[in-house]
């Protein structure tokens, strides 16, 4: 599988559920993490950490450090409609669900746009514009779930396997065995539960 055509840009984030408990979570792609941003396992988006146009300009230019922070209302509306598009393909494509052709028209609709060209270091010119545009952001977080979804994927992107826990994710391993959202959180607790669990058959 040709995993390098996703991690074009490094991927991962900081989540802050409800109950205060800071973590960081590789989804594993960068249209991924994007629709995490909308709080894609919470009701009405109560977990989004990309609550208006000053925040979408934050998250854009740390990804994309060469975009002007510009958006304003309308770029943080279409923002929204792409990350919520993402999110339920995602959330389809981890149970194998057919993925929602209105969301799929929206994905190809904003990959269809002009994206964030990629860039040789050393010249002695600049070409094209100095900042990058948001909405050339979105297109290439499109193009990301373009390829998120499509053929060369397909079975790599998995809900964390903790019975409390629905995050999704892309399986980027070499194996293509990972279980869970994230070592240091659900699969820490699932080896404390298994540990707890011998040790209990152990007094028997």
């Amino acid at each position: 599988m040709a995993m390098e055509a996703i991690l074009t840009r490094g991927t991962g984030q900081w989540m802050e559920p409800a109950d205060g408990q800071r973590w960081w979570f590789d989804s594993g792609s960068l249209a991924l993490d994007f629709a995490y941003t909308g709080g894609l396992d919470s009701e009405a988006g109560e977990d989004a950490t990309v609550r208006d146009a000053a925040a979408l300009n934050d998250w854009l230019v740390e990804r994309f450090p060469e975009v002007a922070p510009t958006a304003g209302e309308r770029e943080f509306r279409d923002a929204g409609g792409l990350r919520a598009a993402i999110g339920r393909l995602a959330r389809q494509a981890s149970v194998g669900d057919p993925l929602s052709p209105d969301d799929v028209d929206v994905v190809n609709l904003f990959a269809a746009t002009p994206d964030i060209p990629p860039v040789l270091a050393g010249g002695g010119r600049q070409a094209g514009r100095t900042n990058a545009r948001p909405h050339q952001a979105l297109g290439s977080i499109a193009r990301d779930a373009v390829r998120l979804f499509g053929p060369d994927v397909d079975g790599r992107i998995r809900e964390c396997s903790a019975d409390d826990c629905r995050l999704v994710y892309l399986d980027t391993s070499r194996s293509g065995t990972r279980r869970w959202c994230s070592m240091q959180r659900c699969g820490n607790r699932a080896k404390v539960r298994a540990h707890r669990a011998r040790a209990a058959r152990a007094r028997q």
